[in-house]
């Protein structure tokens, strides 16, 4: 037997996520929750190497098992796991816990960058003959976690520069080493688990699928 992986689903009209809960950014989609839990098991060898980056133990093998679920909105139908009703994400978070959460969304960058570096410029179209190019896929990245920083209570100018964004994750990793009592960061609307997965999931969902993409 595997060990026991914690899931919640969120399910939308068209679209349904599973996302391992404490596992921050390993979060997979499919048309029903069933097909959303596959494809969450199927990338376990794919998050390994996130938690290998990050330091910390990843079990050989997983049994989910559905903790919560959720109705999903719009944003799960257009594919982001956006749903902040997770009781789980409202749980305490003390300081090692707060440390393990911020070396996984730090991997999952690294995950990024490293995959950025070995694309070429131009990916293969995808399904429907679209899709960002590298470039533009990182700056996607780069700006939304300038959205994200806002959440976590970081106003600064948006990034222009490589050092503007290294700058920017630092920040956001310093906040996200803090122990909190899981209510929503600086009082906006994202408690501390949630921010951690929605961040490292935008950085490795578009980092898996420049991997896919490139030549």
């Amino acid at each position: 037997m595997g060990e026991r992986l914690a899931v919640a689903i969120e399910a939308g009209d068209k679209k349904a996520f599973a996302s391992a809960l404490e596992w921050p950014g390993w979060s997979r989609s499919g048309k029903t929750k069933e097909a959303a839990i596959e494809a969450l098991l199927a990338y376990s060898s794919r998050y390994d190497a996130v938690a290998r980056l990050a330091g910390v133990p990843f079990p050989a093998s997983f049994d989910a098992e559905v903790v919560e679920e959720a109705g999903g909105g719009s944003g799960t139908d257009f594919g982001v796991p956006s749903v902040l009703t997770h009781a789980a994400d409202g749980r305490p978070v003390d300081a090692r816990e707060a440390a393990r959460l911020a070396s996984i969304v730090e991997a999952a960058w690294t995950t990024l960058d490293d995959i950025a570096a070995g694309a070429p410029a131009e990916l293969r179209k995808g399904p429907r003959g679209g899709g960002r190019d590298r470039d533009k896929m990182v700056a996607h990245v780069n700006e939304a976690d300038w959205y994200y920083a806002k959440e976590l209570g970081i106003r600064v100018p948006a990034p222009k520069s490589r050092a503007d964004t290294k700058g920017l994750r630092a920040a956001m990793l310093e906040v996200l080493r803090q122990p909190s009592g899981g209510s929503p960061l600086a009082d906006r609307k994202w408690p501390q688990r949630y921010a951690a997965r929605r961040i490292a999931w935008h950085a490795l969902d578009h980092a898996w699928e420049m991997e896919d993409r490139s030549e």
